[in-house]
């Protein structure tokens, strides 16, 4: 809580006095007269964002090394008026510390902003957001962010740098754990969902409300060769189609701002790109937040080839549209100098300022610049039991059962003896996923505690390691095929460690390191029944004696709940209901594949090698496990398909259906989706899209008509002059339970 003397200070202050005053033409008067009032030096420190140098601050253990400045210096640098914020901070009393210099010692009090990669979650920690996105439930994806906000801004946090909303189509690149995967319909909608969650729906002025970010704007996810910080060079019309329109759901969603990306943009670093951050962003699209750098992208100007030094820098990216610079202190060292020397106009100085300023008032910080600093609140709130029992559930919505083989899942709780079995199997490691800030391995829950308290004795429960994640252990091998030979079933719990994946982890061959495929092939080899439950950040190429297990479950990096949800799911406490939202391909190979990809003129439609065909020589090209793939407990029919043959008319609609059923012994809950693919355009289109999905709750023998309406906006397409069109013709459909799945089929005609 804010102190005496502090908080006479800040009801005396200019910026405090300001408040509640409007101007005649709508710009609030904090923002006026406070620019008014400020110098040069003051401005540039209001575009300054520096990671927290509060001792133990996370920022220090999660960026490359910058030189930070100490916590004394960033007080100083607070009270001369040279900071908007810092990022990834350590708590409310970091925050306290640093906001009564900033409202009681600094010149014009105005208030620190306090960011954070709050990503999948803050201490209660959710499925990583790839993971969630394979929920298919927008719901689920805004009552996960809502909880991460109640418990980051209860530490102070004002500005969170989510949700993540890249497409990303190859899966060697690590940050797709970051997003919601390959299809723009789902991205859209995670991307909204996770905006409206982290904003909350009260207003961004509620204490529980961190502004959202929108990143990395754009394109990033499309990096060469899946490797992080690479090249981008796709068209204009990629960019609307594909890559733009996750950005404009969460902007439609309220996002209040956005990050430029890494990568170059077509020659040009987007943290530089005019077009993009300008005659785009603000002419074509009207939106009105605030644009910050990623973590020194400024800085990286000069690397890229694009900028000869820091100053240069600085102008590019100031005048290209970044109005708050992450980290390189590049804006509070030049930009003074830039705007005396004319080469930076005022006008657009005071444009950036005024926009970290707006931020900082719809955040409520000139009214109360401590609503988010709270000691006593912040204990409170996190961890609670309903954000926990969320995480289980979110955990458990987002485990997707990609084989079941003579239905050896669910398990019996009862009578068996289950040997776990892999580097994931036990302990306090390897639990929540990368790209987390705050929370730690140590508060989640591992398999082998999940699994013992689901059964009724724990005793026929045993662990073995049997391998390192990507090392081999002495001995290991051996101890895990007696332990393989002493149970009834085995749980091979294996894949990739968290710091395969994220940041700066792009890898060459997307498979299961070769230590854990040789414990594989030794464990099968005792003939016992396996079941797989995979731990990854990306979809893998699976071979061997993982692709050979009766049973595989992607299980990903759950979380805080994240051996209670793997038990749920093995026992059938709950029944599997994720789909995947990522195409597992047969080869490495194959990337950047995606299901939604064009045809060739040359299309091979056979399981053949056929001599001129499109193909690769040693697999086809399509998914092993495609995206929208996965399994339930019941037995999941498609039929009756309804509305094929129909016409749609301009300004009107049609209705397609098709009847499911559940002849299976147990309850299930489908994830129904409708592909439709456009059969001739003048711009060649994909051979499906998908335009809707349903989840619906099937008890044993029931049935359901599943109906989807479509109109004509959602059959348009980035037509030969880069606008939004669609044209008549033929059209197919699909209603299937994935992106390969024929479902039940047919056709329509658009007038």
């Amino acid at each position: 809580m804010i102190g005496a003397g502090a908080a006479a200070a800040w009801a005396a202050s200019p910026a405090r006095a300001l408040m509640g005053q409007a101007t005649a033409d709508g710009v609030p008067a904090p923002v006026r007269e406070l620019l008014a009032r400020m110098t040069v030096e003051e401005k540039a420190g209001q575009c300054t964002l520096m990671a927290a140098a509060w001792a133990g601050g996370a920022a220090t253990a999660l960026n490359p090394p910058s030189g930070n400045n100490s916590f004394d210096d960033q007080l100083n640098e607070t009270r001369a008026g040279r900071l908007g914020g810092v990022f990834n901070g350590n708590g409310a009393e970091m925050a306290r510390r640093m906001q009564t210099i900033a409202v009681r010692e600094s010149r014009l009090k105005v208030p620190l902003i306090f960011a954070a990669d709050v990503i999948h979650g803050f201490r209660t920690i959710f499925p990583m957001p790839l993971a969630e996105a394979g929920s298919f439930d927008a719901d689920l994806a805004e009552r996960t962010a809502r909880a991460a906000a109640v418990e980051a801004t209860a530490a102070g946090i004002d500005w969170n740098f989510a949700p993540m909303v890249d497409i990303a189509r190859d899966q060697r690149w690590g940050r797709g754990i970051e997003g919601a995967g390959e299809d723009v319909l789902l991205g859209r909608i995670m991307a909204a969902a996770r905006t409206r969650g982290f904003q909350g729906r009260r207003g961004l002025t509620a204490d529980d409300a961190m502004a959202a970010c929108a990143k990395h704007f754009a394109a990033y996810g499309a990096a060469e060769a899946g490797m992080d910080y690479n090249s981008v060079d796709v068209s204009e019309r990629t960019l609307r189609d594909v890559y733009f329109p996750p950005f404009q759901s969460a902007f439609d969603a309220g996002a209040a701002t956005t990050m430029a990306a890494f990568n170059e943009l077509s020659g040009v670093p987007a943290t530089a790109n005019k077009w993009l951050l300008t005659d785009l962003l603000r002419g074509e699209w009207k939106w009105d937040g605030l644009v910050a750098s990623d973590y020194t992208g400024d800085m990286e100007l000069i690397a890229h080839g694009f900028a000869a030094d820091e100053r240069e820098a600085a102008k590019l990216a100031f005048l290209a549209g970044v109005d708050m610079s992450m980290q390189s202190g590049f804006y509070i060292r030049h930009l003074p100098d830039l705007v005396a020397k004319g080469e930076v106009p005022m006008a657009r100085l005071d444009e950036a300022v005024g926009r970290v300023l707006a931020l900082k008032a719809k955040l409520g910080l000139f009214d109360d610049p401590f609503r988010r600093i709270d000691p006593r609140r912040e204990k409170t709130r996190i961890r609670s039991k309903a954000h926990l029992a969320l995480a289980r559930e979110a955990a458990r919505k987002s485990i997707v059962l990609l084989k079941n083989e003579g239905d050896l899942l669910p398990l019996p709780r009862s009578g068996k003896r289950i040997a776990l079995i892999g580097p994931f199997a036990q302990g306090k490691r390897e639990l929540i996923g990368p790209w987390n800030v705050y929370g730690t391995d140590a508060e989640a829950v591992d398999l082998l505690t999940g699994v013992r308290a689901a059964v009724s004795d724990a005793a026929l429960i045993t662990a073995t390691d049997g391998s390192g994640i990507e090392e081999a252990l002495p001995g290991g091998i051996e101890a895990a095929v007696a332990a393989a030979q002493a149970a009834d079933i085995v749980v091979l719990a294996i894949g990739e460690g968290q710091g395969m994946s994220g940041e700066a982890q792009s890898r060459a061959d997307i498979v299961i390191p070769a230590p854990q495929m040789a414990l594989a092939e030794a464990v099968a080899a005792t003939g016992k029944p396996i079941v797989v439950a995979l731990r990854h950040g990306r979809a893998l190429a699976l071979h061997g004696a993982v692709l050979d297990a009766p049973a595989i479950l992607a299980t990903w990096f759950l979380g805080s709940e994240s051996g209670p949800a793997t038990a749920d799911i093995l026992f059938g406490v709950e029944g599997p209901s994720a789909r995947l939202p990522v195409s597992f391909p047969f080869e490495t190979g194959q990337q950047p594949y995606h299901y939604a990809h064009k045809n060739t003129g040359r299309p091979n439609e056979s399981e053949e090698l056929v001599a001129y065909k499109a193909r690769y020589r040693e697999t086809l090209n399509r998914a092993r496990f495609p995206f929208g793939h996965g399994l339930t407990y019941g037995r999941i029919a498609y039929s009756g398909l309804e509305g094929a043959g129909a016409t749609l008319t301009s300004g009107g609609s049609i209705e397609v259906a098709a009847t499911i059923t559940n002849s299976g012994t147990r309850a299930a809950e489908e994830v129904v989706q409708l592909y439709v693919q456009d059969v001739t355009a003048s711009i060649t289109r994909p051979v499906r899209e998908l335009k809707a999905f349903r989840k619906v709750r099937l008890a044993p023998g029931q049935s359901q008509r599943v109906a989807f309406t479509l109109k004509r906006d959602d059959l348009l397409f980035i037509g030969t002059d880069l606008k939004r069109t669609v044209e008549p013709g033929r059209f197919r459909l699909w209603i299937a339970p994935s992106a390969q799945a024929d479902g039940v089929t047919g056709e329509f005609m658009l007038a």
